[in-house]
């Protein structure tokens, strides 16, 4: 009798279970789309003939290896029986077989079926593969009215430069292509490039021998009316009569260009040569054989559906994404072109002699400091703070910590320093709980990952001077920039951030006082219900709050802090994550203020908007301008593409380089601005594609503690100078609040 592993212990007999990794939803979904949209845009190309197109076209060569019955024969050549001489075949007196080569075509198709349908007359239409899987309603209105329809090929390359192998894929796309269309398949065939029976050559006859043992008659043509070089109506007409009414089939096309003179010419040609007895036929009924449409069944069938299908979709798609480009080109430009406007407007202000918000601010505030576990980062920010030229308390708020910042404050025995706890409840609440104990009007909020610079409480309240700023926002840096995911977050606060500010400044509609940086009146935060849970910006939230109540909120450019951005891309997304759903979790909370009146009616006609484009909709659609380059490195114009994405990036420099002066940073971070554009503009994209699909699907989204290191310090090094380690206990409230 064996005895049962005791619970709680290992069982060696268990096998050792494996844990598989899997990649997150929040990745995979995004990354999904983002590899449709390339595959619809790869299709488009391939559909487009801008990746398989082979321009060239063979020269004249010598006939020595054609039999002279081809060369003195009918235009219709018969290569399909193994083994035996090719044959050709005419055309029966006073019959006429139309062709057309190289459509359809959306614009002149129809209108040469028109004419065709006006005088009862019937024709064959070589068609490409690439023109009828876009337009595929075309060639079943050509099968429906009783034409014949002829393969042209794919791509419509010259075959005499082209492999065995090419040529087979050439005939099957071409034949797939219409087994989704008309559900047919054809044995029809005429060669790209080709003339009369007599230009066959050394080159290509090999072709024809080939073609003919897959099966088709390859056809050409007694005349030529050279529509496609435009000679006018009359010159059209003439060259395509037959003589002395002999039966031929006329090359014309209904695609490749203007085909005006050709529609023209058709609705003379047509009665003039039926009133001297001619019969426009289709080729296998001249010929009287069997017609050239056999049904595709089967999986061809459904093959060649899901593919024309699948060309519809993308041409859709790519029709959407290239308004979407158009989109984020305006938006960027106008964006851009403001930033740099607004910006400059804004510093001349700032700095104009005699500048001034008021009378000076001298009244001590309060310092909020909510923290959850920054065991590593609070000492540093107390001692920034301790440092301050300015009167100020410190009211640190322990988030229910479970490291030890609390006592780490405690211990540094700094007068002017409270520490405030409670259970852990969020940074709105604790913001709010730093507001019920905070004892002056204004109060300064700060990140516990932030250091202040002395200057930064005076600068940043300065504003408050006029009694009808509400809140002031700081200047936000970056501290930990050395790294190359710090560098590219230094760029986008200097100039995605910061720049933003002067211009949202300017228009009165500042949509985000920054946690680590900001200041308001006691009284602001009262009238709107202080800081509030709704969303996970509460920074956002409130600020827009401040606004429909018609306070002012402005910006405080030297009222600079240093904090610890991200040092990983899953640190990186977290934040932004929470960043971008908590922004749209604040528009959608304020939406009405689009319709209302007053100072809630202005910024909701105004601000809203600019937030909703800006840090909504360009950030989703930028990645395009990306993903439109790679389309045009594969597909083309290369050369314009190129110059296109270059002149994008040559603005943002101009835009970044300005925003760096006005901060007076060193231009030397900007060298990794190209590599910034291209990648962080994909993070940005699966940021917000995931925001939206949170948003959509109801899902809810969760405060995320980020990993700190405590490694920032304000330019200098400032710290408090050492005080007495003697705990003054009106000095901290232990109390636990809820």
């Amino acid at each position: 009798m064996t005895t049962p592993a005791p619970r709680g212990r290992h069982n060696p007999r268990k096998k050792k279970r494996t844990t598989r990794r899997r990649l997150p939803m929040r990745y995979l979904l995004p990354s999904l789309l983002l590899v449709a949209l390339l595959a619809m845009l790869m299709l488009r190309g391939y559909v487009h003939s801008e990746i398989l197109a082979d321009h060239r076209v063979q020269p004249p060569a010598s006939t020595s290896h054609v039999p002279d019955e081809v060369l003195d024969g009918g235009p219709v050549i018969d290569a399909r029986t193994p083994g035996e001489r090719a044959k050709t075949l005419r055309i029966p007196d006073h019959k006429i077989v139309l062709t057309f080569d190289d459509g359809p075509d959306p614009v002149w198709t129809p209108k040469v079926l028109d004419q065709l349908k006006k005088y009862d007359a019937h024709g064959v239409f070589f068609v490409t593969g690439t023109m009828a899987s876009r337009y595929p309603a075309l060639v079943q209105r050509m099968v429906d009215e009783g034409h014949e329809v002829g393969l042209h090929t794919f791509n419509h390359p010259d075959l005499s430069y082209q492999s065995t192998g090419r040529i087979d894929w050439e005939l099957s796309q071409n034949q797939l292509v219409l087994a989704g269309a008309a559900g047919i398949r054809t044995s029809l065939f005429r060669p790209p490039y080709s003339s009369f029976s007599d230009a066959m050559d050394n080159k290509s006859w090999p072709v024809t021998q080939y073609i003919g043992s897959r099966g088709y008659l390859t056809v050409v043509n007694d005349t030529d009316s050279e529509d496609w070089k435009r000679p006018g109506v009359r010159a059209i007409i003439d060259q395509a009569t037959p003589r002395h009414g002999k039966g031929a089939v006329i090359l014309m096309h209904d695609s490749g260009g203007d085909r005006s003179q050709t529609v023209a010419a058709l609705d003379k040609f047509l009665p003039r040569m039926q009133d001297r007895g001619y019969e426009f036929t289709n080729l296998t009924a001249a010929l009287g054989a069997p017609s050239a449409h056999t049904p595709a069944t089967g999986f061809a069938l459904w093959k060649g559906k899901a593919f024309v299908y699948a060309v519809d979709i993308s041409e859709h798609v790519t029709s959407v994404l290239v308004v979407g480009l158009a989109v984020i080109g305006v938006l960027v430009i106008t964006r851009f072109g403001l930033m740099l406007l607004l910006s400059f407007l804004h510093a001349r202000r700032v700095r104009r002699k005699g500048f001034r918000w008021g009378e000076p601010f001298t009244r001590p505030v309060s310092v909020l400091v909510p923290a959850y576990n920054e065991r590593k980062c609070i000492e540093s920010t107390v001692r920034s703070l301790v440092a301050s030229d300015y009167p100020i308390e410190v009211v640190v708020i322990d988030d229910g910590s479970t490291d030890g910042t609390a006592d780490v404050v405690e211990a540094m025995g700094i007068p002017n320093v409270r520490v405030v706890r409670q259970r852990n409840a969020g940074k709105p609440a604790a913001l709010n709980n730093g507001i019920a104990h905070a004892r002056y009007d204004v109060v300064v909020m700060m990140d516990g990952d932030t250091v202040f610079e002395p200057t930064t409480v005076r600068e940043l309240v300065q504003p408050f001077g006029d009694h009808r700023v509400g809140a002031v926002a700081g200047n936000a840096k970056v501290g930990n920039r050395d790294s190359l995911i710090g560098a590219w977050q230094h760029i986008e606060y200097v100039m995605g951030f910061n720049l933003d500010r002067r211009m949202y400044d300017i228009l009165g509609c500042m949509p985000t006082i920054p946690g680590a940086v900001g200041a308001f009146r006691r009284d602001a935060l009262d009238r709107i219900g202080g800081m509030s849970e709704d969303t996970l910006a509460e920074d956002t939230d409130v600020t827009m709050a401040l606004h429909r109540d018609g306070w002012r909120v402005v910006y405080a450019e030297n009222a600079r802090a240093w904090t610890e951005a991200p040092e990983s891309v899953q640190q990186l997304w977290s934040q932004r994550y929470r960043w971008s759903y908590g922004t749209m979790q604040a528009i959608w909370k304020h939406r009405r203020a689009v319709v209302e009146r007053g100072p809630s009616g202005r910024f909701g006609r105004v601000g809203l908007p600019f937030v909703s484009l800006f840090m909504v909709v360009a950030p989703l659609l930028a990645p395009l301008i990306d993903v439109f380059l790679l389309y045009g490195l594969v597909f083309g114009p290369t050369g314009k593409t190129v110059t296109a994405w270059f002149g994008v990036l040559l603005i943002q420099a101009v835009c970044a380089a300005y925003a760096f002066r006005l901060d007076r940073e060193r231009m030397t971070h900007l060298i990794s601005l190209p590599l910034q554009q291209i990648l962080y503009r994909q993070l940005m994209y699966v940021v917000l594609l995931q925001s939206w699909i949170t948003a959509l699907t109801g899902g809810r989204l969760r405060w995320q503690k980020l990993r700190r290191t405590g490694v920032v310090e304000a330019p200098g090094g400032a710290q408090a100078r050492p005080v007495s380690r003697r705990k003054d206990p009106q000095q901290t409230d232990r109390r636990p609040v809820a």
